[in-house]
Order: structure tokens, then C-alpha cells, then sequence
């Protein structure tokens, strides 16, 4: 569950350590102890996940999706199940532990960045041995958060059962601090087969180690055979693959309110049109206007009156390319 706030600079200078727009891992103490501290301010508790938030933007438009994860046994996860569900999602794939179920708190700035600090609850007790080929039984396209590869084992585990499931698979890098951590995990993916990776320009700049502009980063990234996104924020997006480089053009907003879940919603959309068939350049389109709906609001949910307006589009999008 995400728990959303707003704040300032000053309150992460003061009550935080590491990087701004950073993700760390904590105890759930010292959530708890930073929302105290952000009293009076309100603090808002969206369902999110980066995978999840993934999957519900696919579901929303359309695609059938379901859920590999593991939840814990409290009202939390209780309303976390209830909302997938509510949008279309399958549950029946989640792991359930007696525990807490995992919550990450989501400091937005004024810039519309977010600092997150993660406690992984039920989540982290997933183990590999839980992991099977089964649970990926009737799933043609597997997607991947970043996130899972601060538990190594567990991420060979996942792709491992969805590749001998026989999935297309993505992987999306997540943060920077993910990449840092799994540089060696990245490269040795990317040489057995990666469908799909997305990445920032933060992400794609730590897993290289090198600055160069940001098609340069799309086109490294496709040389291992897959498809490259390489997201850049308010400057749209590089898509490759092969020796074909497509520029994705940015949507403006009037106001960036909140970047927590963009990224997902970006992901979400590319994913929906690619696996219906569109062209490269038609899912980057529908996955930048995600993401600039995104954007405009609190957390990582585009509300639901704004719907109906993204599936036609999608279906606009699509006319001419759809499969069954």
C-alpha cells in the first residue's frame, strides 16, 4: 500500500538520508515514525506495487492480467486485493503469509518528484522455492519490477519459471538504486534474452556508468536483441529495437502534481498496445499518454473518471493493428 504526503525539501534534508527521488528499504517503524513526524499533514493510502500498478493500467484497458506476489493478512491487505480485483485483475496467483502487508511511503515534493522509503512486510518473506513454471501456467507475457532484484535469488527464480513457462519477458529497472545494486544481475539477463527493458534516464545512466545522450542509452540497451525504453520524463521517451530508433514525443501537462507510479502507468501502456500488436511507435505513444495522466494527480492511480477518455484513445490507437 502506498501512503502518500506532500512535503519540502527541507523535511528530507532534515529526516532522511540518501538521494532525493531515491528508493530505501526500512523497517516499518521508521515509516510509522516519519508519518508522525509529518503531522498535521495528511497522508493518503493508494494501492500501488510497481508491478501492480503496472498490470491494473493494462487491465483498465483491456488486457487480461494477473498478479504473482505475496500478500500479508491484515485489513490492508484485505483492501489491496479488493481493489486489483475491482479492476480487473486476477488474484488467484498471490502468495498470503500471517503478517503485516507491505507499505512504501511516497514523499512528493513540490516538483513533483518522490522519495520513497519501502517496507517490504509479507512481500519479502516470498521465497523461490514458492516459485514454479505453474504459477506462470497460461501467461504468454511476463513483467518484472525492478524492485525483486534486491533478492537475487528470488528474481532467477521468477524468470527462470516464466521463461520455462515459455513468457516474453520485460523487466523494469525500477531506480537507480536497483540498478546500482544489480548491475551484474542486469547484464546477465540481458545477454540470456530480455523481451523488453524500461529504464529512466537515472537508470540507464547507472547501469552504463557513462553519460551520453539518451538515444545512445536505447541503442546499447537493443544491441542485446530485445526491445529498449528509455524514459526521459517530460522529454518523451527512446524506443529500439534492432537497428530502429523511434523518438517518443512527450505529452504536456499544465501541472506535475505527482510522479509516484508514472513510470508504471507508462509500462502499462506500452504493454497493453505491443501485446495487441501495435507498432513500436504506437505503444510508446499510448504509454507516454499514460504517463502524462499520471502525472497530474496524487499517487500512483489515474482516477477512474478519466477512463473511458484513455480507452478510447487506446482503441483509436489501435484500429488498425489489433489481434486477438
Amino acid at each position: 500500500m502506498d501512503l502518500l504526503a506532500h512535503t519540502d525539501d527541507a523535511f528530507l534534508r532534515e529526516h532522511l538520508t540518501g538521494e532525493k527521488g531515491g528508493m530505501v528499504l526500512v523497517d516499518d517503524a521508521d515509516i510509522a515514525a516519519l508519518v508522525g513526524r509529518l503531522a498535521p499533514a495528511p497522508v493518503a493510502a493508494v494501492p500501488g506495487g510497481a508491478a501492480a500498478n503496472t498490470a491494473v493500467a493494462a487491465a483498465k484497458l483491456g488486457l487480461r492480467t494477473s498478479f504473482l506476489g505475496k500478500v500479508g493478512s491484515d485489513a490492508t491487505a484485505a483492501q489491496y486485493l479488493a481493489h486489483f480485483r475491482e479492476h480487473g485483475g486476477d488474484t488467484s496467483r498471490l502468495k498470503h503469509a500471517p503478517l503485516p502487508n507491505a507499505r512504501c511511503l511516497s514523499l512528493v515534493t513540490p516538483d513533483g518528484q518522490r522519495t520513497m522509503r519501502t517496507h517490504l512486510g509479507a512481500a519479502m518473506t516470498l521465497a523461490p522455492e514458492e516459485v514454479s513454471p505453474e504459477d506462470f501456467a497460461g501467461v504468454r507475457h511476463a513483467h518484472i519490477e525492478g524492485y525483486l532484484l534486491f533478492n537475487p535469488a528470488l528474481a532467477d527464480k521468477v524468470v527462470q519459471s516464466a521463461r520455462a513457462a515459455g513468457c516474453t519477458l520485460s523487466i523494469d529497472l525500477a531506480s537507480f538504486e536497483v540498478v546500482a545494486a544489480a548491475r551484474d544481475w542486469i547484464f546477465a539477463q540481458l545477454e540470456q534474452g530480455v523481451d523488453i527493458l524500461f529504464a529512466n534516464e537515472d537508470e540507464a545512466r547507472t547501469l552504463f556508468q557513462r553519460d551520453e545522450p539518451y538515444e545512445n542509452y536505447a541503442r546499447a540497451l537493443a544491441r542485446f536483441g530485445g526491445i529498449a525504453a528509455v524514459k526521459i520524463g517530460a522529454e518523451g521517451a527512446w524506443l529500439a529495437r534492432g537497428d530502429a530508433l523511434h523518438r517518443i514525443a512527450p505529452i504536456p501537462v499544465a501541472q506535475v502534481v505527482d510522479t509516484t507510479g508514472a513510470g508504471d502507468a507508462w509500462a502499462g501502456g506500452f504493454l497493453y498496445a505491443h501485446l495487441r500488436g501495435a507498432p513500436l511507435s504506437d505503444a510508446g505513444a499510448l504509454g507516454s499518454l499514460l504517463g502524462s495522466q499520471s502525472v497530474q494527480h496524487l499517487g500512483a492511480a489515474i482516477p477512474a473518471a478519466y477512463w473511458p477518455q484513455l480507452r478510447t484513445a487506446a482503441a483509436e490507437l489501435l484500429a488498425r493493428h489489433i489481434r486477438s
